[in-house]
């Protein structure tokens, strides 16, 4: 079973292409650095769903968003992808 979002989306080219992208590190780069995120989900699927549910280009938007707070001084916890 995927931790990936599992609910309805429009499989659209952009978002297509972005969830396969980001799928595609989360099977080759993903494990290398290992599971080191304090958030919940992980941005890797937080960018999934957000992609998924959202489109490419406000999907990619609300991920950067997340990635940005993962910083060292950045607090972890529950982050959902906004409706």
């Amino acid at each position: 079973m995927s931790r990936n979002y599992a609910g309805p989306w429009r499989r659209t080219p952009g978002r297509l292409v972005g969830t396969g992208l980001i799928r595609a590190y989360q099977l080759t780069l993903s494990p290398l650095i290992g599971g080191h995120c304090r958030h919940l989900p992980t941005c890797s699927e937080y960018g999934y769903e957000a992609v998924a549910r959202h489109g490419l280009l406000r999907g990619s938007w609300l991920t950067a968003k997340r990635v940005s707070r993962c910083g060292p001084f950045g607090k972890g916890g529950i982050d959902n992808v906004p409706d």
